[in-house]
C-alpha cells in the first residue's frame, strides 16, 4: 500500500508519519494495491479543535473518503480510519 502523508501550515513528525502509516496500514490487508491521501492541515493556530485530517483511500473498484477535526491529528487520525473501516466493510459487501 502506497501512504502519501501531505501536511499544511506545519511540519510534521517523524512519529505522526509512523502512527497514520501505522493506523492506515491496516487497509493494506483488504487489498494491498489500494493507495491512501493523508492530508494534515492546521485551520486556526489559535483556536481549539483546529487539526483536520482528510483521508482518501484509492482501491480498485472506487474511493473512501473520511474528514475529522480534532484537537489531536491523532485523536482524528483514528476517527477517520474508524470511520473508513466501516466505508470499507460496507464497500466490500456491495462488491460481493
Amino acid at each position: 500500500m502506497n501512504i502519501n502523508v501531505q501536511s499544511i501550515h506545519f511540519e510534521a513528525t517523524e512519529q505522526l508519519h509512523a502512527f497514520i502509516e501505522k493506523k492506515v496500514g491496516k487497509f493494506a490487508k483488504n487489498c494491498a494495491e489500494a493507495t491512501a491521501d493523508v492530508v494534515l492541515k492546521v485551520v486556526k493556530p489559535e483556536t481549539a479543535m483546529n487539526k483536520n485530517v482528510q483521508i482518501t483511500l484509492a482501491m480498485p473498484g472506487g474511493k473512501l473518503f473520511a474528514e475529522k477535526t480534532c484537537d489531536t491529528f491523532e485523536e482524528a487520525v483514528d476517527l477517520c480510519c474508524e470511520a473508513l473501516k466501516h466505508q470499507n466493510e460496507r464497500f466490500q459487501e456491495k462488491r460481493r
